[in-house]
């Protein structure tokens, strides 16, 4: 089955294609400025070429929902909405989080704490096991102070996302590591797809939204003074 993986939450506009789980292509790049609208369809295209396939051989879409960047995830599920609609094929949506943890499961950490940069102090996180990946604690909005996660002091664990760098200033945990150049990327969407398209936990395109955590707060305009 050839699959096509959008992940555009974070800094990172990142697109892949595998076959099944072989990984055939992928096109990405961490942008400070949040390219997503400029390079998506780009590197979809890239990414196809890559991989010597049309957008005609695409089987399904699976997308990174969130939590992360309000407008990068509304680009992300407006352009897979429109390929599922176009090629009529179905959608699957995979927490982003879980897509910054991959690559460190099995590597004597007790956890891995995916920490995904908001505003000031705050992150949006969860606690996964290091081995298999389990959720331990939901995912939140969390404010960052120097009693945050004095709970996991004593075990072997690994904050990654580009969050670490304010929590190594003030977290008190001297075992934690910490790796800030960690983003959701679409390579490492393909496992938990690959088990929600065997369960068929496929979305409903019509009526699929991203998993924003937070509404979206644009900039209020002051009211002038009469």
């Amino acid at each position: 089955m050839k699959i096509l993986y959008l992940e555009t939450s974070s800094k990172n506009c990142s697109v892949a294609i595998s076959d099944n789980e072989k990984l055939l292509c992928v096109c990405e790049e961490v942008s400070e400025n949040y390219k997503q609208s400029e390079s998506l369809h780009s590197f979809v295209e890239w990414a196809l070429e890559g991989a010597e396939l049309s957008i005609k051989d695409i089987e399904a879409v699976s997308l990174g929902k969130g939590p992360g960047s309000y407008t990068g995830l509304r680009i992300g599920s407006a352009s897979a909405k429109g390929f599922c609609y176009g090629l009529k094929i179905p959608l699957i949506a995979v927490n982003s989080l879980e897509s910054m943890i991959e690559p460190f499961l099995n590597q004597n950490y007790d956890f891995v704490i995916p920490l995904v940069d908001a505003r000031r102090m705050e992150v949006y996180t969860a606690v996964y096991d290091g081995n298999k990946g389990d959720e331990i604690t939901p995912i939140e909005a969390k404010i960052l102070d120097e009693t945050s996660f004095q709970e996991f002091k004593d075990k072997k664990i690994i904050f990654v996302g580009d969050g670490a760098k304010k929590a190594k200033e003030i977290l008190q945990l001297p075992n934690a590591e910490f790796n800030e150049d960690i983003y959701p990327s679409a390579q490492y969407l393909v496992k938990k797809t690959l088990e929600k398209i065997e369960n068929k936990d496929f979305e409903d395109i019509a009526y699929f939204e991203p998993f924003y955590l937070k509404e979206f707060h644009g900039v209020k305009k002051k009211k002038s003074e009469d």
